[in-house]
């Protein structure tokens, strides 16, 4: 069951991630954001993505791989809690440098740049989202954020078979 927020009632700051089954083992790695750089870092960092809702952290993936990947391809939806809010750097819409950076499209080298430097100066990272522009993403790298949070549930998921409707 998912927990409320904490504005109805949730005790906990949790947080979502979806992965393939093969690797929900290794969901804290920040391997895929090594390898080929996201959003908010370039190639070489272990950014963990995240999203503050379950309901974001699917859009956050289907905006990828869609709605038939993860109909047909096993994933795991991951919850975690972060221990204390004050690790959390909230990055502020206007604070980012370029606002088309908070808009779907390609990321730039001064866009990963700018996550890059967040990264390496913030335990946790609190930025908005670009599928969902009312939702929070999280992001962090784990060998930064060690001891700060700690995996609360992890599930098979399974899409409602409406988003990924039989073509007539």
């Amino acid at each position: 069951m998912t927990p409320l927020p904490g504005a109805l009632g949730g005790a906990e700051l949790v947080s979502w991630r979806l992965d393939r089954d093969k690797h929900a083992a290794t969901w804290d790695s920040g391997e895929g954001a090594f390898q080929v750089g996201g959003r908010w870092n370039s190639a070489g960092v272990r950014a963990v993505y995240c999203a503050f809702d379950p309901a974001t952290t699917i859009l956050e993936v289907a905006v990828h791989k869609g709605f038939n990947v993860l109909d047909t391809d096993p994933h795991t939806l991951t919850s975690l809690r972060i221990h204390d809010d004050v690790d959390i750097h909230v990055v502020n819409p206007a604070a980012v440098p370029n606002p088309n950076w908070l808009r779907p499209g390609v990321p730039g080298a001064g866009q990963q740049a700018f996550g890059d430097e967040l990264l390496a100066n913030h335990a946790f990272v609190a930025i908005p989202s670009v599928v969902s522009s009312q939702s929070w993403n999280l992001i962090f790298v784990a060998t930064q954020a060690n001891g700060l949070y700690s995996l609360v549930n992890q599930e098979r998921f399974a899409l409602d078979a409406r988003l990924n409707p039989v073509k007539p």
